[in-house]
């Protein structure tokens, strides 16, 4: 199997733990031992949203914003790609023909965010279409997709399941600024539409709700089908 996994900043790094980062790494190489072949997206989570929020208070316009995060995004990325070793190509790939090359070689590619405009979310159906993933899964704050934002709308329903075209009527309802926290990003959510690209999005606080959905095709979160 080949998997592409995007982790939230939020989850990956919580506080910087590195705890948290470690027990993903781990969860990493029990899927690598098994033969998974796997690439990863990691978000910026908090620390984006907070540079993010000062920068704008301090004039910066949305351009900036997005580059300002996508550089958290890749620090992110530099502590898990640490934990990981020499199982991982040695920095974040910026381009996706370089991600598609690590996986021939072997590595583990760990990316951040890629342009402005976008969040990781579509940097991972991007990724997972370019490599031809079987599986991708969205490792969230939130165990799955819901009608309205489950934190603000305690109504909020959460689908089992969710056909691609009404994921993407409900994520173009949601306003996609710099440090936005849908559960995919609209252009994301367009990606996995037209690649048809098996899709999970579940909560990723414990790494291991991870190594279940990818290796024993468990999971409580939404599948996300065409």
């Amino acid at each position: 199997m080949r998997a592409v996994v995007s982790v939230g900043g939020s989850v990956l790094a919580p506080g910087l733990d590195s705890g948290r980062v470690a027990a993903y790494a781990d969860v990493i190489e029990s899927l690598l031992d098994e033969g998974v072949e796997l690439g990863l997206v990691v978000g910026g989570g908090g620390v984006a949203r907070d540079y993010i929020e000062t920068a704008r208070e301090l004039g910066a316009n949305e351009m900036a914003l997005d580059q300002l995060g996508i550089g958290v995004t890749r620090l992110n990325a530099r502590l898990l790609i640490a934990a990981l070793g020499e199982q991982a190509a040695p920095t974040p790939p910026e381009a996706y023909e370089d991600a598609h090359v690590a996986f021939h070689r072997g590595d583990v590619p760990v990316m951040g965010g890629m342009i402005p405009g976008q969040t990781t979310d579509a940097v991972s159906a991007a990724l997972a279409e370019t490599v031809g993933a079987d599986l991708l899964v969205f490792a969230t704050s939130v165990d799955g997709v819901y009608s309205a934002d489950p934190s603000e709308n305690p109504d909020a329903e959460k689908y089992d399941e969710i056909a691609t075209e009404e994921l993407v009527d409900i994520i173009g309802d949601i306003e996609m600024t710099a440090g936005s926290n849908a559960p995919i990003d609209l252009l994301g959510a367009k990606i996995v539409q037209r690649s048809n690209t098996r899709t999970l999005v579940l909560d990723g606080e414990d790494p291991r709700t991870v190594y279940r959905a990818i290796a024993e095709g468990e999971h409580d979160g939404t599948e996300v089908v065409p």
